[in-house]
């Protein structure tokens, strides 16, 4: 069986098989982040599927979505298509990423941040700084190491549903964990496919976070758990970010 990169099968089931954490909610929470600040512009970071850029779309942001996944891509197009929304989506890495245009805002939100290296942190640190217009903002989240410790590292999760099972075996690594994971997807003629692929996450301390957020030159506006949750009890820590003073 022939293993393919992160989100190449699971594009498609992405959303779906995650429709238990309260999209709308926590779009409206990241909105809410966002209200204070007068841009009008976004670049949504390691959008995946676009549920995010989407509701950005619709609260009354002109949206760019970005991820290196194509297969995300397509399906974040599709979506928006049927929504009825006009967001452009673009095939890149952010820390190799570069563009004439600046945002107002850059968010990366559920673990995109966990998907990069630690060796090019601080470059997409710079990238997403580079992007910004002047005083605009990043907003963005960690799966936290309280997360990594108790619900990721060494452990196996499972969704089983009627039309797909999700299988991920987790093994802990020194700087993270690196993910198996498996598909059972039904077919027309009811026989299930087996579709497999490996993910890699980085654990991240917030030390390390804010460290090379002030080496990219922002300013901490906020930090706290997910949804605003204590950051001692949280599964996410959520940051948000200034560009000072710079073109």
């Amino acid at each position: 069986m022939e293993r393919k990169t992160a989100y190449a099968h699971l594009a498609k089931w992405f959303e779906y098989l995650n429709d238990d954490c309260d999209y709308e909610n926590w779009s409206q929470y990241l909105i809410a982040k966002l209200r204070p600040f007068s841009f009008r512009t976004g670049l949504d970071v390691g959008c995946g599927g676009g549920w995010f850029t989407r509701a950005f779309q619709r609260a009354g942001y002109q949206m760019t979505g970005l991820d290196i996944s194509p297969e995300m891509l397509d399906f974040a197009q599709e979506q928006a298509l049927k929504s009825g929304l006009r967001s452009e989506y673009l095939l890149g890495d952010i820390t190799r990423f570069r563009s004439p245009k600046k945002y107002g805002f850059v968010t990366a939100i559920n673990d995109c941040i966990n998907y990069i290296p630690k060796a090019r942190l601080l470059s997409a640190f710079k990238k997403v700084y580079a992007l910004l217009e002047k005083d605009g903002v990043f907003l963005f989240d960690i799966s936290s190491e309280r997360k990594f410790k108790n619900k990721i590292a060494n452990t196996v999760s499972v969704d089983d549903r009627d039309d797909v099972t999700y299988f991920s075996f987790n093994k802990e690594e020194e700087d993270g964990v690196t993910m198996e994971v498996s598909l059972f997807v039904r077919r027309k003629d009811g026989l299930f496919e087996r579709l497999d692929e490996t993910h890699r996450q980085y654990r991240y301390t917030e030390e390390e976070i804010l460290s090379a957020l002030s080496s990219a030159g922002f300013t901490i506006l906020e930090k706290e758990g997910h949804l605003g949750e204590d950051l001692l009890a949280s599964d996410r820590v959520c940051f948000l970010v200034k560009k000072e003073g710079k073109v």
